[in-house]
């Protein structure tokens, strides 16, 4: 098994949309890239600690392919919106991708390159890419919010 993390505002929509994907085994929702040594989501909100909601996923690289998770990740929000999405605004619902390894970080680096390259998204991709740091799993009436409720998404 292999570990990618997500960054794509509110990390409930986006954890349900790996959940949904074929391959991926274990999801968490959590915090990642900031300087507190114990976030929680009070503390995230206020947008002092630097961390960003994102999404942790376990995948079988036998079934789903890093590049894979990445089309997910570009389709599932909109990566021109800095430190937005929806109704969400802040530092803490930023556009990233956390990688694990110098493979990840090409592949990335890459397909952020093609994605913005294309013209598609008429907009520049404001997606930081960089080195995962240490991953803080959310509270637990955070994790498959989405599920929980049973709902398919929160978009509005």
């Amino acid at each position: 098994m292999n570990t990618a993390t997500f960054a794509a505002g509110c990390f409930w929509g986006v954890e349900e949309t790996f959940r949904q994907t074929e391959g991926v085994v274990e999801t968490q929702v959590g915090y990642i890239g900031g300087q507190s040594e114990s976030p929680d989501y009070k503390t995230v909100c206020t947008g002092n600690t630097g961390h960003a909601e994102a999404v942790e996923v376990t995948f079988d690289p036998a079934r789903v392919t890093y590049q894979q998770l990445l089309d997910v990740f570009w389709q599932c929000h909109n990566p021109t919106q800095l430190n937005r999405q929806g109704p969400d605004f802040g530092t803490q619902y930023r556009t990233a991708i956390f990688t694990h390894g110098d493979e990840q970080m090409e592949l990335a680096t890459a397909s952020r390159q093609h994605l913005d390259e294309s013209g598609r998204l008429g907009k520049p991709i404001a997606t930081e890419i960089v080195a995962a740091s240490v991953f803080h799993r959310a509270e637990e009436y955070h994790q498959q919010y989405i599920a929980k409720g049973g709902r398919s998404s929160c978009h509005i």
